[in-house]
């Protein structure tokens, strides 16, 4: 789903009804961000976006934010928007820079984040001719399209603003994702007529309303109606669409991990981010009418574990070309979340649910988490508790691809109102603490990184950008000196046979400290409670390395069958 094309848009060009001033192509960048409602800015600076960098730091209205990796300014970016919903944007240099931001852009694309990436390009003389300009990079546009829904190249510096409004107005609209823009450093410095920024008007898809009546008829006759929330449901912003309608229908809510929040998780009718789980598989079964929104069915959900949707299912999603990719739907709805939801709300009325369907909902998650809790082991317990007895209900809680973070993080810190829970969405290690950077910027509230210490290695510079912008940002680095869910593969598939998964780690205590961070290092469980409430008070950057070598091992079960 596009935005409009580049002629579509309104033109730009002096004439006798339109005010404007000669600006240059940086300034013209940043007055369309401006009229975007773009606050913040995460990049590096580099010989070929300089114009713009300075554009940025004469407007009071963006902040910009310099980190110390390419990669680092998109998820930091797409942690921004994560955190408000809104148009995110990422600063890069052409060739090795934009090199760099791909990692971060295939997040993105994967956890439906709208992050537009700015990069360089070099002067429209050389663009195209192969000579071996300083960063050139000839087929850049077509890497870029490898992660981004659209990329655009500017040729002409009347065409700077347009191509910025036309790119970001396309990634807003339908499925939100990455763009991109190149814009030669030419025509950055370039000055031309600038008329204010018109910004097209993005509207939402409708959902067929002949198929929401079908769908509000079969939730309307359901006995045991059960709702399934994905990350799509954040994005539309219908979380209050989503419990009117549970409640309505007293139906229990089972949510993706993306998804959480979607309906608080102290709710009765939470069932929690455990749709992917085993143990949820005879509640899945016993619902004879299951409505999805905004979820792909990903790998993590029961098809991976060879579960089905027995029941009668409803799918709506803005993204058609998800619905029936995994599971067959009787109705599926192709359109806007929060549009769809308002209508069933107004549509389905009285219905004849049976009550112990509920509680059945409230026992799979009792089941659940006590198993979770069971296998962490006490002294992971310890540190759970800790955490839950300091963080605050609004705090946003970022969790690294580590153990911790599978096991109980994504599950047992409880979600109670929508982006305030994160994860790298494709399982890639290292995003943790630029994203958490990306959401303490925007959103101005304290942001807790749960961390391994070979996730953090990736993305270790970046503690000196928490300590330079003063973040509420904590950052707890659970440290066993390499990569222990690859040992754990090693030891049942290779003969524990270790090899490239023990690491030389630095002491990040110190290493924060020499950033400008406070820190403190425990061993074990001890310390950590006092530690983690002291980080959390201060307001400031903090990092906690934690050594859990010692600490009772959690236990990697397999999933039990359902029982089907």
């Amino acid at each position: 789903m596009s935005g409009p094309p580049l002629e579509d848009l309104p033109s730009r060009r002096p004439d006798s009804t339109v005010t404007g001033q000669v600006r240059t192509g940086g300034e013209a960048v940043v007055g369309a961000l401006v009229a975007l409602g773009v606050r913040h800015v995460f990049g590096v600076a580099s010989v070929h976006n300089l114009a713009i960098v300075d554009a940025l730091g004469r407007e009071p209205e963006i902040r910009f934010v310099p980190v110390r990796h390419e990669q680092a300014a998109v998820h930091a970016a797409d942690g921004s928007a994560r955190a408000t919903g809104h148009l995110a944007v990422a600063l890069a240099s052409t060739g090795p820079g934009t090199a760099n931001a791909m990692g971060g852009l295939y997040e993105a694309a994967y956890a439906s984040s709208p992050v537009l990436l700015l990069t360089g390009q070099v002067d429209t003389g050389y663009l195209g001719k192969g000579r071996g300009f300083l960063h050139e990079a000839e087929k850049q546009a077509d890497m870029l399209r490898a992660v981004a829904r659209r990329v655009e190249t500017v040729r002409r510096r009347e065409d700077v603003a347009e191509t910025v409004l036309a790119v970001a107005t396309d990634i807003l609209t339908g499925r939100p994702q990455p763009g991109a823009v190149e814009i030669p450093a030419d025509l950055q410095t370039a000055k031309d007529f600038e008329p204010p920024p018109i910004v097209p008007t993005i509207r939402p898809s409708r959902p067929d309303e002949r198929l929401i009546k079908q769908a509000a008829v079969l939730l309307e006759a359901a006995e045991r109606p059960l709702l399934w929330a994905g990350g799509g449901a954040i994005s539309a912003g219908a979380s209050d669409l989503l419990t009117a309608l549970a409640e309505r229908l007293g139906a229990p809510v089972l949510t993706t991990i993306e998804g959480r929040g979607t309906l608080s998780e102290d709710h009765p009718l939470a069932v929690g981010p455990n749709a992917d789980m085993m143990l949820a598989g005879p509640l899945i079964a016993s619902a004879d009418v299951v409505l999805a929104v905004g979820t792909r069915f990903e790998e993590n959900s029961p098809m991976a574990q060879g579960l089905a949707i027995p029941g009668r299912l409803v799918h709506l999603d803005v993204d058609p070309g998800v619905l029936n990719r995994v599971h067959r739907a009787e109705v599926a709805i192709a359109g806007d979340g929060r549009l769809g939801l308002e209508q069933l709300v107004e549509l389905v009325g009285a219905t004849r649910s049976e009550r112990g369907f509920a509680a059945q909902g409230r026992e799979v998650r009792a089941a659940i988490e006590a198993e979770t809790r069971d296998a962490m082991g006490p002294d992971y317990e310890r540190l759970l508790d800790a955490m839950l007895a300091g963080v605050a209900r609004d705090a946003i809680v970022v969790k690294d691809v580590t153990i911790a973070a599978y096991l109980w993080g994504n599950r047992l810190i409880p979600v109670y109102a929508p982006r305030t829970s994160m994860r790298p969405a494709s399982m890639g290690i290292g995003p943790g603490l630029p994203l958490g950077i990306g959401a303490a910027v925007a959103s101005g509230r304290t942001t807790v990184v749960l961390t391994g210490d070979g996730g953090l290695m990736l993305s270790v510079a970046e503690l000196a950008t928490a300590a330079q912008e003063h973040l509420p940002l904590v950052v707890c680095v659970l440290n066993d000196c390499g990569y222990g869910i690859l040992r754990h593969v090693q030891d049942l598939a290779f003969g524990a046979r270790h090899v490239g998964v023990d690491l030389l780690t630095p002491d990040f205590a110190a290493l924060a400290q020499a950033a400008g961070m406070a820190s403190a290092r425990v061993t074990g469980t001890d310390g950590f409670e006092e530690a983690f409430a002291r980080a959390v008070a201060a307001k400031e950057p903090w990092l906690i390395d934690v050594d859990i070598r010692g600490l009772v091992p959690m236990q990697l079960r397999p999933q039990r069958p359902s029982g089907r």
